[in-house]
């Protein structure tokens, strides 16, 4: 079975077009958010080639995070202004299941970095954290996430 036709308007043009373009036009708006903010920082990070930056603070040597092992991480959720989202409370850091739980997918990706005694900032463009709404909570919309986080631990298996 072949795929439908493309739906077009009266003029010949393909409706979506306005918006795949508007939606480019944030894109790269927000990429120079996240660049200028690394720039303020005296960031030298990375960018993977999903939008995710990345810079170790502190690196220690040791195995990286892999899929499906459970971490242990402190972390301060901030937005590119400063504004505090969350944070982990001292002493009790947050576990979650990397590729499985659910975390912003931009997390999943960034903690992969890091081996257990890291510490880095990540910053997530928001089509990697809460996307075009927000979290309807302390992230609003079309938010990048800047994340302070150390990895505590890694636990293998389930």
């Amino acid at each position: 079975m072949s795929d439908p036709p493309p739906v077009v308007q009266g003029n010949g043009q393909d409706p979506s077009a306005p918006l795949v373009k508007a939606n480019a036009r944030a894109e790269r708006i927000e990429r120079g958010d996240i660049a200028n903010y690394a720039r303020r920082h005296k960031l030298q990070g990375r960018t993977s080639g999903t939008g995710i930056y990345w810079q170790l603070l502190r690196d220690v040597p040791g195995d990286t995070v892999r899929p499906a092992e459970r971490v242990q991480v402190n972390y301060r959720v901030e937005l590119l202004d400063g504004t505090i989202c969350y944070a982990s409370e001292p002493g009790h850091p947050e576990s979650f299941v990397v590729d499985q739980d659910d975390v912003e997918s931009g997390l999943h990706e960034g903690i992969q970095h890091l081996s257990p005694g890291d510490s880095a900032v990540l910053i997530l463009p928001s089509y990697r954290a809460y996307g075009l709404i927000g979290d309807l909570n302390k992230v609003p919309m079309r938010s990048s996430l800047v994340y302070h986080i150390g990895l505590v631990s890694i636990h293998h298996g389930p």
